[in-house]
């Protein structure tokens, strides 16, 4: 594990990460090997949650490396560049005093990554686990772009950058508090600039799309995703409250989440091919 602690991938590295009393832990195991994660009592298995990990001696033990603060890292040849990098954001603690659980980043970034999603800031259950979108958002997200789990969690093709990365807290009305400011001001374009091959970007969530687009109407967007197409692709927050939100706009499923699908499928390449909602 100390290669891994000092971000010396030398080859593509699956990690396992299993429930433990009061973290996750993380293993190594042999490349190609898949691996069950038990998060809040839902067992999924990713074959490509891989890359990462930092070595914290507070709290878990010396040398023990902490899954919930972490990145996901894919290429051999990737690793070295972006260590240095990652290593900045992970020990970044700008927003230390305003954060009630404390820093820890949750992303997931390849070179190689073909598809972005661009979100609001991890959840209490992403904060945990370490593992962005491991809720029932993420689920639902999921269902929207019409993947599996791997497919979601393959850091090869799917990026994952939040526009804050570690949890913000609760606000005072409800629901989580917005994303903090000082990570798009300190880390956006460093990671987004270590993405050369992106060929589409979902904007999920009003934070998201306002950061890219300017002000506007989420709704307005997302029913007019088309306008913002080849780069962009504008979605609601996939939280509970999309459910209603779902119900009062059916033009949503029936028109927007088939074009959804096959940008997806497209921008994440062979493998993952689609057709077009009208069968082209």
């Amino acid at each position: 594990m100390g290669d891994l602690c000092r971000y010396k991938l030398q080859a593509p590295a699956i990690l396992s990460l299993a429930r433990a009393p009061c973290h996750f832990s993380i293993n190594s195991v042999r490349a190609g090997q898949t691996q069950t994660v038990s998060s809040h009592g839902r067992a999924k298995t990713y074959s490509h949650v891989v890359g990462i990990s930092q070595c914290d001696t507070s709290g878990f033990g010396q040398g023990t490396p902490q899954a919930g603060r972490h990145s996901q890292l894919m290429d051999g040849g990737t690793a070295d560049e972006l260590g240095p990098l990652i290593e900045r954001v992970r020990s970044c603690s700008a927003c230390a005093n305003y954060l009630p659980l404390g820093p820890r980043p949750v992303l997931q970034l390849s070179k190689s990554a073909t598809l972005l999603i661009a979100s609001q800031a991890p959840g209490t259950k992403a904060h945990a686990s370490g593992i962005p979108f491991s809720d029932a958002s993420g689920d639902q997200l999921r269902r929207w772009m019409g993947i599996s789990d791997e497919q979601f969690y393959d850091a090869a093709r799917v990026a994952i950058v939040p526009m804050a990365l570690c949890y913000p807290g609760r606000a005072s009305g409800g629901g989580d508090a917005p994303p903090r400011p000082e990570c798009s001001t300190l880390w956006r374009e460093p990671l987004l600039a270590q993405l050369p091959h992106l060929q589409l970007t979902l904007l999920v969530g009003t934070y998201a799309q306002e950061h890219v687009l300017g002000s506007g109407r989420m709704a307005d967007r997302v029913r007019h995703f088309d306008r913002y197409l080849p780069r962009h692709f504008p979605l609601p927050h996939p939280s509970w409250r999309s459910r209603g939100w779902m119900t009062k706009n059916p033009w949503f499923e029936e028109n927007v989440l088939p074009e959804l699908r096959w940008q997806v499928s497209n921008a994440l390449g062979p493998g993952h091919s689609g057709l077009r909602p009208n069968g082209a």
